[in-house]
Order: C-alpha cells, then structure tokens, then sequence
C-alpha cells in the first residue's frame, strides 16, 4: 500500500513538471507530497542518469530536495523554504555532479512545469565538457542562443563565418582573446595578463577579429552581435 502510494504522488509530482492541465492537481501534490501548494520553488536538472531510487532528501540548510530519475537527466524539485537561490546553488555544487541548470524561484507548485523548462534551457546554456551548475539568470544571453539554434546558427556563420574558416588552432586563440578582452572588461591590458602575452598583442588580435567580422568591438550593436556569436561558437549550437 506504501509503495502504491509512493507511486500516485510520484505521478502527481511528474504530471506538475510536464505542466499538464488537470482540475485540482497542484491540491493534490500538495497533500501527497506534504507540501504548501503556495510556496517558493524551484526545479534543478542535471544531465546525467542514474539508478538510484527516488527520495527526498532533507538537507541541513532547511531545504526539500524531491529527485525523479530519467534516462538520460535527473529532475530535482527543491522547496526553498526561506533560502535563496544563492543557498541551493552553493548546495548543488556541493552535492551534485553536473552539468546542470537551476529554474527561477517560482512561488507555487502549479508553476513547476514552467520552472522545468527554464531549468532545461539553463542546462543548454552549459558548453560541451563542462561540470558546473547555472542559474538561467546568470546565463540569459546564452539562454536566448539555445533557445532558437536555428537563429544562432545562422548569426554564427553570419558573424563568425571568416573566422570558423581558419586553421582551429589560429581561430581559438582570437577567440580566446575576445573572451579573456571581454572578462576584463574591455581592458588589453588586463587580458594581455590572463593571456600572458603583450598588451599590444591583445590589441592586434582584435583587430585582425574585427576585419574578419566586419564589425568593430567600439560599436555596441555590434559588439552584442559579436558577444551572442560568441556564446553560439561555445554551445556549438545547430538546428535540432
């Protein structure tokens, strides 16, 4: 009978992350689960599959962690009580392995299902071979590249279509500059300290990048356009 009843909450629980519409459903979950139906949430994925049985998991920092396993993803429902998303970062990182995308806190269970998308995009926004895990606040200008591979595939070769034809060892290294100029805030000089190379260096990298793109780093509506190519270069993003 426990594990029959196990089971209806589970399915009431994966019925509110793929946001179907039913009459009384989050009143429901809420009595299952033993959970305010008016609360703040929010829904973590993480990109890997597991085994492991379903549980929830009550940690120190006073924060419900419910786990529904996938195939190829683990979802994590965290009722945050009075914590922040600061507190159930620091404790994903801590306990999880990644990748992995954290939704915006949302304030009932009847918006986990929006809370779950968000949290897939923010996963997205996490490049190939990495570990970390993202808030989708943190990564929005990466966010809107995922969202429509089509649009970013085609601002990629448009933008950096010159400089994806060049030998990859001579493409990455100005794309490493655009990226360590842009971390210092459009200093030469400070990334010509993370590059360990010449502030000169720098200097000639990005202009050898703004003739292969057309655009210059000193016009800010070009720079955005050079910024979310960048972004589409890291996700390797392509139509699905």
């Amino acid at each position: 009978m426990q594990r029959r009843s196990d089971e209806r909450v589970q399915a009431l629980l994966d019925a509110l992350l793929e946001d179907r519409s039913a009459p009384g459903l989050a009143a429901r979950a809420a009595a299952g689960l033993g959970l305010p139906e008016q609360g703040r949430y929010a829904v973590a994925v993480l990109r890997r599959g597991s085994d492991a049985p379903d549980r929830p998991v009550l940690v120190a920092d006073g924060m419900m962690f419910l786990r529904r396993m996938r195939a190829d993803c683990e979802i994590v429902v965290v009722a945050l009580g009075e914590r922040g998303s600061d507190e159930l970062t620091a404790v994903m990182v801590e306990r999880c392995p990644g990748p992995g995308g954290i939704s915006p806190v949302v304030d009932s269970l009847a918006e986990l299902g929006s809370a779950r998308r968000l949290a897939d995009v923010a996963l997205l926004t996490c490049p190939p071979g990495s570990a970390g895990i993202v808030r989708l606040e943190e990564r929005l200008p990466a966010a809107l590249v995922v969202s429509r591979p089509e649009l970013a595939a085609r601002l990629l070769a448009n933008v950096f279509g010159p400089l994806l034809g060049l030998d990859p060892a001579d493409r990455d290294l100005l794309v490493r500059t655009l990226d360590a100029w842009l971390e210092c805030g459009g200093s030469a000089g400070r990334a010509a300290g993370l590059l360990y190379c010449h502030r000169n260096t720098v200097l000639n990298r990005l202009r050898r990048l703004e003739q292969l793109t057309s655009r210059s780093l000193s016009r800010p509506r070009e720079l955005i356009e050079i910024m979310l190519a960048l972004e589409a270069f890291r996700l390797s993003v392509s139509p699905r």
